[in-house]
């Protein structure tokens, strides 16, 4: 073998490992921000566990008082079940939107029994609620923020290439129900 053809063989090796190295690397990566996807999704689902924990509890501590608002309270079981039951994150956050709208008729009932928001029990488990909405909010954003990053480095030239080889595809982020926009509406009449 001749010193050019050495040469030669020794640039194209060089190539061949430089370029196998920066695959390692951007599948590394693709892998590392997949994975911090499904971290921040565990995240809403731990917030969403605590939620539906928590809302059993205030539901029997003013299910006494409110024996006419039945229809709310079954709302938030059947919505506690489908989110059980679902398999996928789609239909976990279908089902936790349904919670939400439940648990904003609920705090409207609630308003209109100004004995019931007195009581000491529902008050903390009122103020445990509302820190956990907090929380949800949160990990939704930082859920968000996670998906958007994945999303743009699974799109973007040339690990989209890479992606597309390894089956990384891009996720979809969290998207709260059209009825959110609507605030409810909050009778402060006090009934007798």
């Amino acid at each position: 073998m001749t010193k050019q053809s050495k040469i030669v063989l020794g640039v194209v090796v060089a190539v061949v490992v430089i370029i196998i190295l920066s695959l390692v690397s951007v599948y590394n990566s693709l892998v590392k921000g997949r994975e911090g996807v499904d971290g921040a999704w565990a995240q809403v689902e731990a917030q969403y566990q605590r939620r539906f924990d928590l809302v059993p509890n205030l539901v029997e501590s003013v299910k006494g008082v409110m024996s006419q608002e039945q229809k709310v309270f079954g709302d938030l079981a059947e919505a506690r079940t489908r989110y059980a039951g679902a398999q996928t994150p789609e239909a976990k956050v279908g089902a936790a939107n349904d919670m939400e709208g439940a648990l904003s008729r609920l705090l409207v009932v609630m308003e209109n029994y100004p004995q019931l928001k007195s009581a000491e029990v529902v008050q903390t488990f009122m103020a445990q609620l509302e820190g956990t909405e907090n929380r949800i909010s949160v990990e939704r954003s930082r859920y968000n923020d996670t998906v958007k990053n994945y999303n743009v480095s699974v799109k973007t030239f040339p690990r989209n290439l890479v992606a597309g080889w390894f089956g990384f595809s891009s996720r979809t982020m969290f998207q709260s129900a059209p009825e959110a926009a609507t605030a409810p509406k909050v009778n402060l009449e006090i009934k007798k």
